[in-house]
C-alpha cells in the first residue's frame, strides 16, 4: 500500500477520472436507457404474469364453484328423479294389484254368473225331463185305465167329485 501512495501521480489520476465520467456518460446515454427498459419490461411482464395467475386462480376459484353447484344441482335432481321413479313404480304396481283384483273380481262374478246359469239350466233341464217323464208316465197309467169302460166310468165320477168341491 505504500508504494501506491508514492508512486501516486495526479496526472494519471485525472485522465483516469475523466475516462471513467466519459464512460459513465457514454454508458448513460446508450447503455442505461436499454438496460433500464428491458429491466422495466421485465417487471411489467413479471407484474402481468402475476397478475394473470391471480386471474387464473380466482377463474379455476369460481369454475370449481360453478362445478359444485353444478354437481350438487345434479345430484338434487338426480335424486328426484329417483324418486318421481320410485312413486310412478309403486304407483304402477299398486294399479297392476287393482286392476288384477278388479279383474279378478269380474272373473269371478262371471265365474258366478256362469255358474248359477248352468244350475238353472240343470234344473229346467231337470224339470222339464221330470215333466216329461210324468207324463209319460201319467199317459201309460191313463191307457192302462182308460182302456177299461168300468175304470172309466169310475174315473170319471171321480173327476166331476173332486170338480165340485175344488
Amino acid at each position: 500500500m505504500d508504494k501506491l501512495i508514492n508512486d501516486f501521480s495526479f496526472g494519471l489520476f485525472f485522465w483516469q477520472a475523466l475516462i471513467l465520467v466519459i464512460l459513465l456518460i457514454l454508458l448513460a446515454k446508450f447503455a442505461w436507457k436499454p438496460i433500464m427498459n428491458s429491466i422495466t419490461e421485465r417487471e411489467e411482464g413479471i407484474k402481468n404474469a402475476l397478475l394473470a395467475a391471480e386471474n387464473a386462480k380466482k377463474d379455476m376459484q369460481n369454475l370449481k364453484a360453478d362445478n359444485e353447484k353444478l354437481l350438487s344441482e345434479a345430484r338434487a335432481e338426480r335424486d328426484t328423479m329417483i324418486k318421481e321413479a320410485r312413486e310412478i313404480k309403486e304407483k304402477m304396481i299398486a294399479d297392476a294389484k287393482e286392476e288384477a283384483q278388479v279383474q279378478g273380481q269380474k272373473m269371478i262374478a262371471q265365474a258366478k254368473a256362469t255358474i248359477e246359469g248352468e244350475k238353472n239350466a240343470a234344473m229346467a233341464e231337470i224339470k222339464s225331463q221330470v215333466s216329461t217323464l210324468s207324463l209319460e208316465i201319467a199317459e201309460k197309467i191313463l191307457k192302462g185305465e182308460l182302456a177299461n169302460n168300468d175304470a172309466q166310468a169310475k174315473l170319471v165320477e171321480k173327476m166331476l167329485a173332486d170338480a165340485k168341491l175344488s
